[in-house]
């Protein structure tokens, strides 16, 4: 795995700096871009980082440049690292088809199904490349929160549920619940991971949490006026499934706000200072 990263651009930003960079990935074997904002710090100081998993159809620029997430960052002395959603550039059969999934729409799944099983790998990216890639090339410390909207809330919370150990917090705007039941799940699932439905109960967030437990507290945000609320995020499966396992989740339902960023630049602030408090 290659530790080499190339830099698109470097700005400025709330003392501190918002980067853009590109790097060859093991995972997928294509180029991946990553953002990375490094708030102000003291010399040798090793941060604690917040990987954040955008939604459909998004790029690691969107969160960075829509969420107005640097100002507090930079305050609380949080890295915070974003990411593409899926591989690009291959031309796979399909690929580009539709927005809800190929390019754009990777689902943070490791596809065991042909065209996208050698490139379509972004639960391993997440969990064991992009870390080990941050931590050799910024001032970052193993001290990881994951956070992401829509389908990247899925992603957080699936593998923070996966992987307790590599994660102190984590959160979610919006995320898809339970994907197996749901149109968006249905048809990643069936294309990433085949027509086994077992093999999808590992990427379902309110299977894994009704088994075990994340051993910290979970943050939610839902907004009431989402168009996708009733068909595709279910938020209420999560409801039953910490009932289940004694998960401490705390679920916050706003009435009037839908899935747009405008919903999560309302309450980032929120997210940052849970994860704060969690990875000092």
């Amino acid at each position: 795995m290659s530790m080499t990263i190339t830099a698109r651009s470097e700005q400025r930003c709330f003392g501190g700096t918002q980067g853009f960079y590109t790097h060859a990935s093991s995972s997928t074997g294509t180029d991946m871009k990553i953002g990375v904002y490094v708030p102000p710090h003291a010399e040798g100081a090793k941060l604690p980082a917040l990987y954040y998993l955008a939604g459909l159809t998004c790029t690691e620029e969107t969160f960075a440049i829509k969420a107005g997430a640097q100002r507090l960052a930079a305050e609380l002395g949080l890295v915070v690292v974003t990411l593409d959603t899926s591989p690009r550039g291959l031309d796979l059969p399909g690929d580009a088809a539709s927005w809800d999934f190929g390019v754009g729409a990777g689902f943070y799944v490791d596809a065991t199904e042909a065209p996208w099983t050698k490139h379509y790998r972004m639960y391993s990216y997440v969990v064991d490349e992009l870390p080990a890639l941050i931590e050799h090339n910024f001032p970052v410390s193993d001290r990881r929160g994951i956070t992401g909207h829509s389908m990247g809330g899925h992603g957080a919370l699936v593998i923070a549920l996966r992987n307790p150990g590599r994660y102190r917090s984590v959160s979610a705007f919006a995320p898809i619940a339970n994907p197996l039941v749901v149109p968006w799940g249905e048809k990643a699932f069936g294309n990433y991971l085949g027509a086994d439905r077992a093999r999808w109960v590992a990427y379902d967030a309110s299977f894994l949490m009704r088994e075990k437990a994340f051993p910290g507290d979970i943050l939610v945000d839902q907004g009431l006026a989402d168009p996708f609320l009733a068909n595709q995020l279910r938020p209420e499966a999560l409801e039953a499934a910490a009932a289940v396992s004694g998960q401490a989740l705390t679920l916050r339902r706003h009435e009037g706000y839908d899935h747009s960023y405008w919903f999560i630049e309302t309450f980032v602030s929120d997210h940052l200072v849970w994860h704060a408090e969690r990875l000092r």
